[in-house]
């Protein structure tokens, strides 16, 4: 193996221990203090150092920008496929991070570079302990976020022939729209009810036997059902980052045969930066609700 070989090995090898121990030893922490809270650091801090990093391995190589991001991006890769095997993160949630740990993997090579072309010690060891504090002051931090995801639909039909299907529905037999659910991600499948009042136990069951046990704490018929989730499954992807709190439909009689099915769904979020993870949150909880409601009005419409 010729030199030029070796040194890009060892670029990506050094980042990625680097990166697996900071981040492995994060999520202990974050466990250990039952938070289960993933912060920003852990994808942006720790990818921007990976490449600083890598780029201080390699700055006698003379990469050309084409090859340093090519080599940055196999480099958030490898880091993204040994979170998989040594850190348990399920794949599907490798899927969503890996947008934002390949950006900055890249963006960390390029500043890298450009630290280490100046030769200005004092400039790299300001940016490096910068990066450093922001990393502990957001690993220390307090994380929390809260969020409220509303859709409706209207169905054609009144809100009594509307509410036996709110309550609770038998399976839904059609094919899956949403390309996350396509790929793997558990769906809503069907909801089962001890009893038709309030204090009432409901389960919401997913594709693949997920089950969320729920309570109705608000039962007003043909009007509004609302239930708090006590109990929900924990698995490496997105449910294991986020805890459903409430769910809840309310039926708006149209007065013309029609009625407006809202659906509503608060959550709170364990893992950041905020502005990128609600994206994805919001989107997951509005097609669970569509796929819910397009199939409660399917139901209602037949009768």
């Amino acid at each position: 193996m010729n030199q030029r070989f070796l040194k890009t090995a060892l670029g990506i090898i050094i980042a990625n221990i680097f990166a697996l121990t900071v981040v492995g030893i994060q999520t202990k922490i974050s466990h250990e203090n039952s938070s289960g809270i993933i912060v920003f650091s852990s994808f942006v801090i720790v990818p921007i150092l990976m490449g600083i990093i890598s780029a201080g391995i390699w700055r006698d190589l003379e990469l050309r920008g084409k090859q340093l991001t090519l080599l940055s991006l196999l480099n958030g890769i490898i880091g993204i496929i040994l979170s998989y095997f040594l850190l348990g993160e399920g794949i599907l949630c490798l899927l969503i991070v890996s947008p934002l740990i390949g950006a900055f993997v890249i963006t960390g090579a390029f500043l890298g570079r450009a630290m280490f072309k100046r030769k200005n010690q004092k400039l790299n060891v300001s940016v490096i302990s910068l990066l450093i504090a922001v990393f502990i002051v957001d690993s220390i931090s307090d994380h929390d976020h809260e969020n409220l995801v509303a859709d409706e639909i209207l169905i054609e039909a009144t809100p009594d022939k509307i509410w036996p299907h709110v309550v609770a529905f038998d399976k839904i037999e059609e094919k899956e729209k949403y390309w996350f659910f396509k790929i793997g991600m558990p769906s809503p499948m069907a909801t089962t009810v001890s009893a038709r009042e309030l204090g009432a136990n409901r389960k919401c069951i997913f594709s693949n036997g997920y089950i969320f046990d729920e309570t109705i704490v608000e039962f007003e018929e043909n009007k509004k059902l609302t239930f708090d989730i006590i109990d929900q499954p924990k698995d490496p992807e997105i449910m294991g980052h986020i805890d459903i709190k409430r769910g809840q439909f309310i039926l708006k009689d149209n007065g013309n045969g029609t009625t407006t099915l809202i659906g509503n769904s608060w959550y709170k979020l364990y893992v950041f930066p905020t502005w990128y993870f609600d994206l994805w949150a919001e989107n997951v909880t509005r097609n669970v609700h569509f796929r819910v409601m397009e199939h409660i009005k399917h139901l209602s419409e037949k009768n």
